[in-house]
């Protein structure tokens, strides 16, 4: 009888003690939580909901996420092709699969354009820069990596990230300040491309690009259509991307949408490209869509690549 009366005791004062602390905004808990073990209050981890036929499935190969389920439209029609793949995949790897209506499928995925598919995954980070910091250019000179310094927009960042991936970039860098993280409407606008990249971030983007050019490898800055008064201004030399010539390793850098490039990002580039225009502009027209003009930069100068224009040419020969 005296132990259970102590330990109602011992129940009401921490009530008690909790009630008060919540009184007064503090956090219920204290010590009596530190104590326990980290396993019994670790959170579970947050999951994102990865939607598109083409990132989904990408996602699923790639495997670098953790899938807890994935949501097919329901449908009389049975599933063919890459749908199919779709939910082959997901039963080998007993992942569960749920085939909610239309409706349902929409709300869950925020109303974007799903193509039926979706997918409650883990997030994807970009890697630490270090992992690269060290790599040398080897016996290939025209190694090509692309530099991103505060892109926003993340339906821009998907579209670079795509052509990139289409025209053979070989590792894609982005600053850790002021940049879009890797979230689904990225990797619905890069076609799933974001989902097999090798994709890295710095906290120190000038510092990387300096590192790099101690490498040999040449740091190649982007700016828009210049007028003279631009042109003088900067003490590095610009040139039009057709006259460009990839004779050693690169990094191309772009800006962000409205800004551009940084004063320490500028300082540490030794060439500036440009994208001259066929006509006079409007003012407000002098500059192209970051996506649209990383597109033009990437094929001018991977159509350099000694087996490209030779692929190229035999494939519209064949067609």
């Amino acid at each position: 009888m005296r132990l259970l009366w102590a330990v109602g005791c011992f129940d009401r004062l921490i009530a008690r003690r909790f009630s008060s602390v919540a009184r007064r905004g503090e956090r219920p808990g204290g010590e009596e939580l530190s104590r326990l073990l980290l396993d019994d209050l670790a959170p579970a981890q947050r999951l994102e909901r990865l939607f598109g036929l083409s990132p989904c499935l990408l996602a699923l190969r790639a495997a670098r996420r953790r899938v807890a389920r994935l949501l097919l439209q329901a449908g009389k029609a049975g599933l063919q092709g890459e749908r199919a793949e779709l939910l082959r995949v997901a039963e080998a790897r007993g992942i569960p699969v749920l085939r909610p209506r239309r409706q349902k499928l929409d709300a869950w995925c925020g109303y974007q354009v799903h193509q039926g598919v979706c997918m409650e995954v883990s997030p994807l980070r970009p890697r630490p820069c270090d992992e690269v910091a060290d790599t040398s250019s080897g016996d290939d000179p025209q190694q090509l990596w692309l530099v991103l310094e505060g892109l926003q927009d993340p339906r821009n960042l998907g579209a670079v990230m795509r052509s990139a991936h289409f025209l053979g970039v070989d590792r894609v860098i982005t600053s850790r300040r002021n940049s879009c993280p890797l979230t689904p409407v990225v990797s619905k606008a890069s076609a799933g491309a974001m989902e097999v990249m090798d994709v890295f971030a710095t906290h120190d983007l000038p510092g990387f690009l300096q590192a790099k050019a101690q490498q040999g490898w040449l740091v190649v800055g982007t700016v828009g259509c210049p007028g003279p008064e631009v042109s003088q201004s900067f003490k590095v030399p610009i040139t039009s991307c057709l006259e460009f010539v990839w004779d050693r390793p690169t990094l191309l850098v772009l800006g962000n949408e409205g800004s551009g490039l940084s004063q320490e990002v500028f300082a540490s580039c030794q060439l500036l490209l440009t994208i001259l225009p066929r006509r006079h502009l409007s003012p407000g027209l002098e500059s192209l869509n970051v996506s649209v003009a990383a597109g033009i930069l990437l094929h001018s100068i991977c159509s350099q690549k000694k087996d490209f224009p030779a692929q190229e040419k035999g494939q519209l020969q064949d067609s």
